[in-house]
């Protein structure tokens, strides 16, 4: 009898500490879906966040190149792009132009360096030749003690003339643009640049806000010879750090630009090929 009272509680509180234990299972349980269902949406919007930001990596422009990774074609298509050497410049020419003179031809190169124009061309190729022979001939004749007649001074005039020929075509030679080593095709180019970009009658006046456009064009052509140099040569670390002066000087120069004349810092972005985000913000070199 008093054994049957005490197994009554006893069964009683098993019972209870039963179902006490299948209803906090059942918590945790729950527990743990939510922090699943938490777990997941957060791994989601880290994936849609790291898609983002791939996207908008590969739709910033380059901060050295200032272009779009894949789209050459601002660059390709700008002023400063156009003007600079090519190689098909440097390829030998199919038809060379000729200046024919009365003891021979003088072959021109396709290209001059060393800042060569038409009108330098003209001076050197054609008139150069005929007064070297005339001059030549007027000193021999003054020299000479006797009479000398008309047939033996027009010979020697024909003699000196055939040899400033020959030292026309050996110059010739000597100032095409294929011969001219990396500092000469640099020389070249910064000049181009600097009759490109500067103002009419002042190229070498960069101190004002409306001729910023020539300085940078020199600092990008300069950005861009020194990250062609960097990209076969990449434990050159001085050039590094200057790579990165430059960017930033570019940078700055144009931002004051910015502030100055809106109107023509955009057109300055468009001629030397760079985009506004390249310039912009902070810049990570």
């Amino acid at each position: 009898m008093l054994r049957t009272r005490f197994a009554q509680p006893i069964t009683a509180a098993a019972s209870s500490s039963t179902r006490l234990q299948l209803h906090t299972s059942s918590v945790l349980n729950a527990e743990s879906q939510r922090r699943r269902q938490a777990r997941q949406t957060r791994q989601g919007n880290l994936a849609k966040r790291a898609e983002l930001q791939q996207k908008a990596a590969s739709q910033r422009p380059h901060v050295v190149l200032g272009t779009i990774p894949g789209n050459e074609a601002k660059w390709t298509s700008c002023d400063l792009a156009r003007i600079l050497v090519r190689p098909e410049e440097l390829a030998p020419p199919a038809t060379p132009e000729v200046v024919h003179t009365m003891s021979g031809d003088i072959k021109l190169p396709k290209t001059f360096s060393y800042g060569i124009g038409e009108h330098e061309k003209t001076l050197l190729f054609s008139h150069l030749p005929m007064l070297t022979a005339e001059m030549s001939t007027r000193f021999l004749e003054a020299r000479s003690t006797e009479t000398t007649n008309q047939e033996k001074l027009q010979q020697g005039f024909s003699d000196e003339f055939r040899s400033s020929v020959t030292k026309a075509n050996v110059f010739a030679k000597l100032v095409d643009l294929r011969n001219a080593n990396a500092r000469g095709i640099a020389f070249e180019n910064r000049r181009r640049v600097i009759a490109e970009f500067s103002e009419p009658g002042k190229p070498n006046d960069t101190g004002r806000a409306e001729v910023q456009a020539c300085t940078a064009a020199l600092l990008t052509l300069q950005i861009r010879n020194l990250w062609n140099h960097l990209t076969k040569y990449k434990r050159d670390t001085g050039n590094r750090r200057s790579l990165r002066h430059l960017v930033h000087q570019r940078a700055k120069m144009l931002r004051y630009l910015k502030s100055v004349d809106r109107d023509r810092y955009d057109r300055v972005l468009e001629r030397i090929g760079l985009e506004p985000t390249s310039v912009e913000g902070e810049l990570v070199v």
